[in-house]
């Protein structure tokens, strides 16, 4: 069985923090690229990170950039996303995906999804 299985999400407050755990079965996490998406209400789901297969991070959305970070653990087989200065706007689920790439992560291209966490902000 080849999918993900992500965790960390929770309600915060405004300005919080959280981080979330995506945990990879039946691929290790440097295989490919791994991306970070997410979902909010009524929206498109869209990119947040992506972390290539070297251990780069080659892509930020520009609305989390400076509050985001994403990371790796190849002994745990995990990615990871910690999320600062948390905005209602960055209310969603938070899926993690595996890319047919080494060093990005288009959309159309993810493979691989796990279920996703939920991430609300809200006072």
């Amino acid at each position: 069985q080849l999918d993900f299985v992500e965790s960390g999400g929770g309600l915060v407050p405004p300005g919080g923090s959280l981080r979330l755990s995506c945990v990879a079965s039946g691929f290790t996490v440097d295989s490919s690229a791994i991306g970070w998406f997410r979902q909010a209400p009524g929206k498109e789901r869209e990119g947040v990170s992506c972390i290539s297969s070297s251990g780069r991070v080659p892509y930020s959305a520009d609305s989390v950039k400076g509050r985001f970070s994403m990371f790796r653990d190849k002994t745990k087989n995990t990615v990871y996303l910690l999320m600062n200065s948390l905005q209602p706007e960055d209310t969603a689920v938070y899926y993690c995906a595996k890319s047919q790439f080494q060093d990005s992560c288009p959309l159309e291209d993810m493979s691989n999804w796990g279920k996703g966490t939920t991430v609300t902000v809200s006072s």
